[in-house]
């Protein structure tokens, strides 16, 4: 899981802050597309930089988190209907602009680029026809969980100066005007019926309550006056602990309280006990619209739903291949309780045990990545347990770093009990996924890429973004890797689990599937626990279609790989095809394949 989806695209989405350009003009730490002189950019160049400058301005959270720092003190408010009509306005703005471009003028780079945006804008204002922001938040991500990641001092808000802790102060102080906003929109959906399952919200309160602590010198959100440098001043760090404490017993604590008092008495009565989004106002058209941008393609969500069956059954196959090769004399059910169960697969005792293990996986496929790829990142790169206040409910993800390298890329393993990590999770898979050479590799070499635009540097489409994650996993024998049956297995049950999302996310939106059932289904066709399975089947309730573009993307790699390799012949470079991939970001499937389609063109 790409954690630019739950931290900066949902940001884009939802947020509008009423700045105007002309404020920022002259800031000299401008991050808009600066790369290039304004008296050497064409029309449509300039267009994209003022459309970049106020797109950073109304999002100052994305601003945040791609290291333009102008706006860290900023948190608009926007839960409101204000602030929503704002953004339609900012959309329709730019699109308008588009259309004046002369095609003919522009090259093949900015042709991609009038195309990318002229997409991106037409999605998000087709998504406004829907009442999402009646749910603004929920147990997977949003703001309050966004929000302790930040206040921890480990993530993109930056606390190196004075400056920086009196910045994140201010936009901790609007966070309490936010919940109250958001509190008033679930209560719209309370009267709208456009409402959370019962079951996701049973998991957001704890969620909320531990976010409360009654010593506010143990709230995770005093861990940066723990940090603080040693240049500052005495005066500076008494002052600035003592305004951390009054924040955290005046402003935190009681947003949380008010959080989890409004969940647990006034939402949770009202939560609904289906499991899918058809349920509720214009759910089925919305995850049709949902499975339309989270896979960038136009297939139904019935086609995606029988190519899931299919995938399921030839995996399924390749599985039973696995079991006779260990000699497993039992069903593939009871071999998937074997996997669970065994004590042989729980060695480990700690967490820094299994990180231990993960960064031998990175040891052993180091070698091998120049066979398959000529490019590489600059951007450092590490491994970390995830924080503990949301170890239950999070799942292995990837957070980006800054393309000047101040920030690494991480790659974040949740460990609740080291000693119930399973080692045939497929622990080689997902680290070829959330890692080396997936997001990290993707994300890094697109933000490094001084040719593209700021929008494109930081842009992300699931199906090009998952898509190429889980395409890497079916390359760890090329990179060394699935030697032990048991690792490969795990590689099979993640290919598996991609195709179960595509019959259950689904199923559970648009055919009634139940929570109960979907979790059983997951259970009876992978070796994953129950705990496992419902923390996924939750996943997908949460953000429907999400699920949807790992398996399509992946399968159009793979398609254009093959056609390019046959095609080309001894021409064809499996270096060079994926470095033309990745060099120009990500992007929607049919603008990759059109790229792609022009690149294999000129070699042959």
């Amino acid at each position: 899981m790409f954690q630019k989806i739950n931290f900066v695209l949902v940001f884009s989405l939802l947020m509008v802050t009423p700045f105007s350009c002309s404020q920022l003009s002259k800031n000299p730490h401008s991050s808009s597309d600066a790369s290039m002189k304004p008296e050497k950019m064409t029309p449509f160049q300039k267009l994209l930089s003022e459309y970049w400058e106020e797109h950073s301005q109304l999002f100052p959270l994305d601003a945040t988190a791609q290291g333009d720092h102008r706006f860290d003190d900023q948190f608009p408010n926007f839960a409101t209907k204000e602030y929503r009509e704002g953004l339609i306005t900012f959309y329709k703005k730019y699109l308008l602009a588009l259309k004046t471009i002369n095609l003919t003028s522009l090259n093949d780079n900015d042709k991609i680029s009038h195309e990318m945006l002229t997409y991106d804008l037409e999605m998000s204002l087709e998504e406004d026809k829907f009442q999402s922001w009646m749910i603004p938040f929920h147990q997977f991500w949003g703001i309050p969980l966004t929000f302790g990641q930040l206040g921890s001092g480990d993530s993109v808000q930056p606390f190196s100066t004075v400056k920086d802790y009196k910045n994140w102060i201010s936009r901790l102080e609007k966070f309490k005007i936010w919940s109250q906003s958001a509190i008033e929109n679930f209560r719209d959906g309370i009267k709208s019926n456009y409402v959370l399952p019962k079951s996701l919200v049973l998991k957001m309160i704890p969620q909320m309550e531990k976010m409360i602590s009654s010593n506010p010198k143990e709230s995770l959100f005093f861990s940066p006056i723990k940090k603080m440098p040693s240049t500052f001043s005495s005066q500076d760090k008494s002052d600035l602990e003592a305004l951390y404490l009054k924040t955290i017993i005046e402003t935190v604590n009681p947003t949380y309280q008010s959080l989890a008092h409004f969940l647990k008495t006034e939402y949770l009565p009202k939560a609904r006990l289906t499991s899918g989004i058809s349920s509720l106002p214009n759910g089925k058209k919305y995850y049709s619209y949902l499975a339309k941008s989270w896979t960038t393609t136009n297939k139904t969500p019935q086609e995606i739903y029988e190519l899931g069956l299919r995938e399921v059954k030839r995996i399924k196959t390749e599985m039973e291949k696995i079991k006779a090769e260990v000699n497993f004399k039992g069903s593939l059910k009871e071999f998937f309780d074997h996997l669970r169960n065994d004590p042989k697969f729980f060695p480990f005792k700690t967490p820094e045990e299994v990180l231990g293990a993960f960064r031998k996986v990175h040891e052993v496929m180091s070698p091998q990545l120049k066979k398959l790829f000529i490019r590489t990142p600059k951007t450092p790169f590490e491994i970390r347990q995830v924080e503990a206040f949301r170890q239950e409910t999070a799942s292995a993800e990837y957070q980006p770093g800054n393309p000047d390298g101040s920030r690494p890329g991480i790659f974040y393993m949740p460990i609740v009990d080291a000693k119930k990590f399973n080692i045939t999770s497929g622990m080689e898979s997902v680290f070829l996924h959330e890692a080396i050479p997936g997001h990290h590799y993707q994300t890094s070499l697109q933000q490094e890429n001084e040719s593209l635009p700021q929008f494109r540097k930081f842009g992300w489409y699931g199906a090009y973004g998952e898509g190429w994650a889980l395409y890497t996993e079916s390359l760890g024998k090329e990179l060394g890797l699935y030697t032990d049956p048991y690792q490969y297995m795990g590689a099979l049950g993640d290919e598996m689990h991609r195709a179960l999302r595509l019959v259950v996310d689904v199923a559970i939106h648009t055919k009634g599937m139940s929570r109960e059932a979907a979790i059983k289904y997951l259970m009876a066709n992978e070796p994953l626990d129950e705990a496992g399975a419902t923390a996924e089947i939750e996943r997908y309730m949460a953000i429907p279609g999400q699920a949807l573009s790992y398996k399509i993307g992946a399968l159009k790699i793979w398609e254009l790989r093959n056609k390019y390799a046959k095609k080309l012949g001894d021409k064809f470079s499996i270096g060079e095809f994926h470095d033309e991939l990745l060099k120009d970001g990500c992007m929607p499937l049919e603008v990759m394949e059109q790229k792609l389609d022009v690149w294999a063109k000129n070699k042959k």
